[in-house]
């Protein structure tokens, strides 16, 4: 634990400027990234008397080591930086938002030949139109089968299209009417373009217009005595006003805005949003924070602002957005806004009417959704809690473990051998820093051996990022980073040229490997020829659930119903089930693989087309060169390329019926080694191991 006077600025240093300010811990990873007016107010009061702080920012000072700033011209400037610094370093104490871009939208892929609606989720894409986001994925699709009767616009995915095109033959929906069968010829690309958008118009809001045309040609129709052709249209109207009821109006004057409201205790935030366009609520949001300081509800709603409309642009930011309180100060987030949209953006406080009404219902939902946080997470966060301090007990560790790192080694019978590194934060998994390894220091079977080779690369890339990221210097000396007019970091020590995070450059307080004392006894050998003395290791064997210590003859046994044996336990289990799947992957790429692969310039269509023609891989290593240059596409030194490749590569042992001992003739149109009748998820066949690997035991 730091003292904060230790690193604090010396009297004067500190400039009285609009900036942005990094805190960096002793590894000179970022923790905190916050923004000011003038750096010189907002950073003195970091340094005051740590009894009278906010309970989080006191551990966040106390955690820290350094202090960085940069200085800006403007505050819209400070919030453009702020908000790239956090996107890219993603310290532990700012307030961010969880459950963020987990909502699903409906998607309706504009940028494709023959536009395809879906359920979407993650970033936004190029050329796609999105609409919500909504709280569940089955209400997207509740609208979209009611509206796929009016706007038959393709569903299918692209392996199911091509397949259709290929064999002239729609899938269900275009039997039943609720697709235009684009795949098949029935519609050209320009008319499924114009469903697309028609299903588009409606979606934003326009809706009055086609239930007035489909009511003139249902009247039409009626008229012309065509009943069944009326009885439809009366149906299409039917299921529009239905998906129409489940977005009831809620402002009368078409308005396109997004609500924000807050609910706040002392160390924790809620925040709900309401999308309403063309005055219908179109899609609703909730997020929960931690409050690292003692930060204002406009604080809270400038850092929901950040989330919502930081990589969006156009009319993806509305023209107005109604807050519960203002930032302060309000007018750069309102020029920021204004520049991501690209005209004049609202930011106000609803007073009186509708609007005041809406917004107070999206403040109980955001009070039920922090209520039905705290109940959730109130027995999580006291589980976890008294989890890291029991292994930190058990193992007398000075400190609790708030970053475990787990291996596991995975092979089939000294094939394929790999290994895995999963990370568990504050007793949480952080799948983004899982990394996997192949073991390439020997061939064979040896999981001590090979636990000391992973363990060996691992922390000797630790040593390297560490070097680079400068921690070897003192932090008065540490590289400012060049920052361009758009507020992105042009270089610094912590990423890569690209932007990323550099691999391996945190180390955890804790290294746990699958195994017993000698797998520990291997860890430990690899981390002291490194000179690294301050990382503890154990291991968890699987038989007793023991935790072994390096250099202990006996383990240690933590009660069957102790919480720091769960949380060893699931970070154990989770390093297998991650090598496992590795190491599978690795084994089936494998069982695919065909002498053919390593022809260079041969894809997969001259592939096919050369089993197809020959037969099989065995009629294809007895032909000549001329009758490889018959297959089309195949020229005269691509065929004797082939041939060499084929000439180089062992034929494979014929296969074998186990139950007769009878040698099987190879079926046409498979390879040997390869079960008759068995297709991988691509259409080739999938190659079956020999019966000794088949019954190999998975480790």
């Amino acid at each position: 634990m730091a003292d904060p006077s230790s690193y604090r600025p010396k009297p004067g240093e500190i400039p009285d400027t609009p900036g942005v300010y990094r805190f960096r811990d002793e590894h000179r990873r970022v923790i905190y990234v916050g923004k000011a007016k003038s750096l010189r107010q907002r950073l003195a009061n970091y340094f005051q008397d740590l009894a009278g702080m906010h309970p989080r920012t006191r551990t966040m000072v106390t955690t820290a080591a350094s202090v960085e700033w940069t200085v800006v011209s403007t505050e819209v400037e400070a919030l453009q930086l702020e908000y790239s610094w956090i996107k890219e370093y993603d310290p532990r104490f700012n307030v961010k938002y969880r459950d963020d871009k987990s909502y699903p939208y409906l998607a309706v892929t504009m940028n494709e030949e023959y536009p395809r609606v879906q359920v979407m989720r993650g970033h936004k894409k190029k050329g796609v139109r999105y609409f919500g986001p909504y709280g569940h994925a089955w209400a997207i699709r509740d609208t979209v089968d009611l509206l796929l009767r009016v706007f038959p616009v393709r569903t299918c995915s692209a392996g199911v299209f091509k397949n259709a095109a290929r064999t002239g033959r729609p899938c269900l929906l275009g039997y039943i009417g609720k697709c235009s069968a684009p795949c098949v010829g029935r519609v050209s690309a320009e008319e499924h373009r114009e469903l697309a958008d028609e299903f588009c118009d409606f979606m934003a809001g326009r809706t009055n217009t086609y239930i007035r045309r489909l009511e003139q040609q249902m009247g039409e129709a009626a008229e012309e005595m065509e009943y069944e052709r009326a009885a439809r249209l009366r149906d299409d109207i039917e299921a529009l006003k239905k998906a129409m009821e489940k977005n009831a109006v809620v402002l009368a004057d078409a308005t396109d805005a997004d609500l924000i409201a807050v609910a706040e205790d002392e160390l924790e935030a809620a925040v709900q949003i309401f999308h309403v366009r063309g005055g219908r609520v179109r899609g609703q949001r909730g997020w929960v924070t931690d409050k690292v300081e003692e930060i204002t509800t406009g604080a809270l709603v400038e850092h929901a602002l950040q989330q919502l409309y930081g990589e969006e642009t156009g009319d993806a930011v509305p023209k107005e957005v109604l807050v519960p309180a203002l930032p302060d100060p309000v007018e750069p987030v309102q020029e920021w806004l204004t520049g991501r949209r690209g005209s004049i953006v609202s930011l106000r406080v609803p007073q009186r009417g509708d609007k005041k009404a809406l917004m107070e219902t999206v403040q109980r939902n955001a009070q039920q959704a922090l209520i039905l946080h705290k109940t959730k997470r109130a027995s999580d966060l006291t589980t976890r809690s008294r989890a890291l301090e029991e292994i930190a007990d058990a193992l007398d560790l000075d400190s609790a473990p708030l970053r475990i790192e787990c291996y596991d080694i995975s092979h089939l019978q000294g094939d394929d051998v790999v290994a895995s590194m999963v990370v568990f934060e504050d007793g949480l998994a952080r799948k983004s820093e899982y990394r996997r390894f192949q073991i390439k220091g020997f061939a064979g079977q040896d999981d001590v051996r090979s636990m000391h080779e992973v363990i060996t690369r691992r922390f000797r890339r630790y040593l390297a990022e560490k070097e680079k990221t400068g921690e070897w210097t003192d932090g008065e000396n540490a590289e400012t980073p060049e920052i361009d007019s758009n507020g992105e970091i042009v270089g610094t020590g912590l990423t890569e040229d690209d932007g990323r995070p550099r691999k391996f450059a945190y180390p955890p307080q804790l290294v746990v490997v699958d195994g017993g004392a000698p797998q520990v006894a291997a860890a430990r050998r690899a981390l002291d020829e490194l000179g690294i003395d301050d990382i503890a290791v154990c291991g968890l064997a699987k038989r007793l659930e023991e935790v072994w210590l390096p250099g202990d003859d006996d383990p240690v046994v933590l009660p069957r119903t102790s919480e720091g044996l769960y949380l060893l336990q699931r970070v154990r289990d989770e390093a297998h089930r991650f090598a496992i799947t590795y190491q599978r992957s690795k084994r089936a790429k494998r069982f695919r693989s065909s002498p053919l692969d390593d022809v260079p310039g041969l894809g997969d269509t001259r592939k096919q087309a050369l089993l197809k023609h020959f037969g099989s891989l065995k009629k294809l290593r007895s032909a000549t060169i001329d009758q490889i240059c018959e297959v089309p596409g195949i020229g005269r030194k691509t065929a004797e390329t082939i041939a060499a490749a084929l000439a180089q590569a062992a034929p494979a042992a014929p296969a074998v019926n186990t139950a007769t001992g009878e040698i099987m003739e190879e079926e046409p149109g498979t390879e040997p080694g390869t079960e008759p009748g068995t297709m991988g998820s691509s259409g080739e066949p999938v190659t079956m191991g020999a019966p000794d690997e088949r019954r190999g035991q998975e480790t």
